[in-house]
């Protein structure tokens, strides 16, 4: 069983940043970071494959937020720029067994708890 634990979420002006870390508790393939707003479904936010050579963004963040890894210390980031008050959500990290790059929830294997970004206006 693999724990991710996610960091770095917290409250900032529109078109500032934040980077958001997710720490695994053991080897994982690809990774995925999703998003929840309040009433609203879980939606994918961006995708990468174990070696980091495939990456994927939803069209809403494609050319503000940067998904990346590094796989010597199990952990996920995602850098966040120009953030939008419509980015605000609870920031989940993903992780599966599988290699291949992953944008259905459904399909990871493994869950962080969560952490809250909140963009003012």
């Amino acid at each position: 069983q693999v724990q991710l634990v996610e960091s770095g979420g917290g409250l900032v002006q529109a078109g500032g940043s934040l980077k958001l870390s997710c720490a695994a508790s053991g080897r994982t393939f690809s990774r995925g970071w999703f998003r929840q707003a309040p009433g609203k479904e879980r939606e994918f936010v961006a995708a990468i494959t174990y070696s980091g050579g495939r990456t994927s963004y939803a069209d809403s963040v494609k050319g503000r937020f940067t998904i990346s890894r590094d796989n010597t210390k199990d952990t996920l980031y995602l850098q966040m720029n120009s953030l939008k008050p419509e980015d605000t959500a609870v920031y989940y990290c993903a992780a599966s067994t599988m290699g291949h790059l992953i944008t259905v929830p459904s399909l990871y294997d493994y869950w962080g708890q969560g952490t809250q970004v909140t963009v003012s206006s």
